[in-house]
This record gives C-alpha cells, sequence and structure tokens, in this order.
C-alpha cells in the first residue's frame, strides 16, 4: 500500500535534574558541595532514507520519544545524555508543524537529517551553585522539560522524470519497459492507483522515472486521483507528457493536463516537457501521427515523439531525449520558507504578560519564567528564594505590584500555584 500522507506525535528527552549532594569522607565533618548535572535529553530528528518509499510505516506508529537524560549524582558526576533518536523517512519528505502550519524540514538528499524536537538541557547540581559567598548551597535544577509537537509529513516523490497523460495512455507499460519497475497493467481507467518509481538506465546514465496516475479534468480540484497525486510531479525536473494515441482527440487531451497542470502549481505548468504519441504498433495510430505531429506543432511542441510502449519501438530515443534534457537542467529544487529549529543560544525571551483570571487569581504567562518554574526544585528554601530573585530580575514582582497584587492572592504562573507575600 503506497500512503503519502501521515501524522506523528514527537517527543525530544527532558534534561536529567540536578541533585544536592556533599562530601562525606572521614575528618571532613562539613565537605563542601560536589551534586552533579543531569544529562541532556535526546534530540529527535528526521533522516531520508533511500531504502524508505512510503509513509506507511507511520500507520502502525505515531508516537515517538527520545531518552531523556540521567539524573546527577554525588561526587560532582554529571548523569548521561539520552540517547538521541533518528525517524526514518522517505527522500522527498517535507514535515510541517500540525498546529501552525510551518514548515519545518524538506528532505531531498539521502541521509538527510534535520532537528524536529530538541532534548532539555540537564539541570545544575549544587555544585555548580558554589560561590566564595555562599560555599554549602542547598539547590539544585530539574532538567529542562522535552519538547513535544504534532507534525504533519507529506512524500513529494523525487524523480527526475514524471510520466503524465490521460488513463490509459500506457504510462505504467513504458515504466515496465524502461526499467525493473512491475506496476499494475490492464486496459481500463485508473488501473495505476498509487505511484510508482523506476530506475532507467541509457547510454551509462541513469534517471529515476515516475509514473503518476492518470489524471482527467478538474483534476486540480480533486477529480479522479488527481488532487491526491498532483503534487508527486512537483519534484520532477522533467515531464514526459504521454499521449493516447486511440484516444478520440489526443491534441484536446494534451491541452486538458496541461490545463491541470497550470491550474495545481503555475510553476509545474511551466516544467520542461517532451511530448510523445503512444501506441505507434497500431496501424490506425501511424496513419494519424503525420496529423498528430501537425497539430502538436501548432501548440507549441517543437519535436513531438512517437512510441510503442508494447514493442519498445523509438523508446531509446525517448530515453537519450530524456537523458539529454536532464543533463542541462538544474538540479531537485528544495522548498522555500523552510524554518528548522534554531540551535540554541544563551538570549532567551524575557517578554511575560500578566492577567486576572475570573476567580480573582493572577496568571503569569512567559518562555523565561515558565521554563524556571519546571526547572525550580521547590522543597528547597535557597531555590524558592533564587526563584523570586528571578521575577525580580524579570520585572514581573514590580509588574504584579503596579496591578494591584495584594498578600495572600493566588500567582500562576505555568502548572505552580503560588501566595503572594511581600
Amino acid at each position: 500500500m503506497f500512503i503519502d500522507e501521515a501524522k506523528i506525535h514527537i517527543t525530544s528527552g527532558n534534561g536529567g535534574d540536578g541533585v544536592v549532594s556533599f562530601r562525606r569522607e572521614a575528618h571532613v565533618p562539613r565537605g563542601g558541595p560536589n551534586g552533579g548535572n543531569g544529562g541532556k535529553g535526546g534530540d529527535v530528528y528526521l533522516e531520508a532514507d533511500r531504502q524508505a518509499n512510503t509513509l506507511i510505516a507511520f500507520t502502525h506508529k505515531v508516537h515517538f520519544e527520545a531518552e531523556s537524560g540521567k539524573h546527577g549524582s554525588g561526587k560532582n558526576q554529571t548523569g548521561s545524555s539520552g540517547s538521541d533518536l533518528v525517524i526514518k523517512v522517505p527522500v522527498g519528505t517535507v514535515a510541517y508543524e500540525l498546529e501552525s502550519g510551518m514548515l519545518v524540514a524538506d528532505l531531498v538528499e539521502p541521509g538527510q537529517r534535520v532537528l524536529v524536537a530538541r532534548g532539555g538541557r540537564g539541570g545544575r547540581g549544587n555544585w555548580t551553585f558554589r560561590s566564595p559567598t555562599v560555599q554549602a548551597p542547598r539547590i539544585a535544577e530539574n532538567g529542562e522539560p522535552a519538547e513535544a509537537r504534532w507534525l504533519r509529513l507529506e512524500l513529494k516523490l523525487l524523480a527526475d522524470v514524471g510520466i503524465v497523460g490521460i488513463p490509459n495512455a500506457g504510462k505504467s507499460t513504458l515504466l515496465s519497459r524502461i526499467s525493473a519497475a512491475r506496476p499494475k497493467i490492464a486496459d481500463y481507467p485508473f488501473t495505476t492507483l498509487e505511484p510508482n518509481l523506476g530506475t532507467v538506465l541509457i547510454d551509462n546514465r541513469d534517471m529515476v522515472w515516475a509514473d503518476i496516475p492518470g489524471l482527467i479534468e478538474g483534476a486540480h480540484e480533486g477529480a479522479g486521483l488527481g488532487l491526491k497525486f498532483l503534487r508527486h510531479i512537483e519534484r520532477t525536473r522533467l515531464v514526459v507528457h504521454l499521449l493516447d494515441g486511440m484516444s478520440p482527440d489526443p491534441l484536446a487531451d494534451y491541452a486538458v493536463i496541461n490545463q491541470e497542470l497550470e491550474l495545481f502549481n503555475p510553476h509545474l505548468g511551466a516544467k520542461p516537457q517532451i511530448v510523445v504519441v503512444n501506441k505507434m504498433d497500431l496501424t490506425e495510430v501511424q496513419q494519424r501521427w503525420p496529423s498528430l505531429a501537425a497539430g502538436l506543432r501548432k501548440q507549441g511542441v517543437v519535436e513531438p515523439l512517437s512510441i510503442s510502449a508494447v514493442s519498445g519501438q523509438g523508446v531509446q530515443e525517448l530515453l537519450r531525449r530524456a537523458a539529454d534534457t536532464l543533463a542541462e537542467l538544474p538540479p531537485p529544487e528544495r522548498l522555500e520558507d523552510v524554518q528548522p529549529l534554531a540551535p540554541p543560544t544563551r538570549e532567551e525571551d524575557m517578554s511575560f504578560s500578566i492577567e486576572r483570571e475570573p476567580d480573582g487569581a493572577w496568571r503569569v504567562r512567559g518562555p523565561r519564567v515558565e521554563r524556571i518554574v519546571k526547572m525550580t526544585q521547590w522543597e528547597y528554601y535557597d531555590a524558592v528564594m533564587r526563584f523570586q530573585r528571578i521575577l525580580r530580575a524579570l520585572g514581573i514582582t514590580e509588574a504584579l505590584r503596579e496591578r494591584g497584587v495584594e498578600v495572600g492572592d493566588t500567582v500562576h504562573i505555568g502548572d505552580k500555584e503560588l501566595e503572594w507575600s511581600d
């Protein structure tokens, strides 16, 4: 089964917790801090795999989670980092963040790897909080929480040549003749229900050809199988437009298919084409060929070709024409507006907002302060005092006072409920 769309939920690894620990040695009754840091959580990557050709694996497994970092320990031992998770997808896969629709990955090369969820950093142990004035800090951090997001995966086949045409034009027969691909072939419309790929070799030059299911008028709006498969032509560098020589009006077919390509994506309609009339093994098509060739030239086709996918007549010329054309074309284009995860920086978003909730409680929102809440180990007095200093440094304390917070009021920050006191 060919699956070209999927939704997956990915979660990176949590950072390991730092610990509060002190040296316990003979003859050292008050040993200094030696609590180690937690390990970093594992990242999540998407990687383009040449061996994969469908997204069917993601119909059976939807949730993916990287390994969390291990907690620190005494003797200033840092916890081990969690293992990264690499999710293999077919070459040609694009990934969108489901909620925002933002394009986060465009995987067009085998082995290409893109970071899609960043593991949390490990929390610091009390050894890192020591100072000349605080020699026995009872404070440590929880590990930074993992990142979680839904992704929508969409496969756009990455082929050099895409074969298009009306149903029954002979696309699958041609692909089976020129490659090792064995698509389903029968004499009725929509035999091909999924794209097929085949590697083609001519004069020591190799190409990947794709047989795209037949298109009909209205395909760009979803008629027939069009909307589902038109996206697979977007990646191709060259279009082989195969005309059914036995069709009642091959010239009209040619115009209809080109119109559908243009309406779906103007860029697709502008791709270079080789126009080919098929079924030249039939006497009727042989007789029609001169008028068909003349009609195509009137529509702007410089040098139409004629072949028989059944007998092989003219196929070698077609392959050489395709190889020569590809040699003059640029490599496949990457999609624009990809917004990959930026590497972590020391600069954080310090912004925050304050809202009054219907029950009279206060709600403070902000990426920095909400992250600190999750990383604070509230059982330690020193950690609570540090959090209060951070509130003052960020300007949140003063902002709450200006909004009218009073002693005893409830203040929510992230999932933490606090009681205000001066």
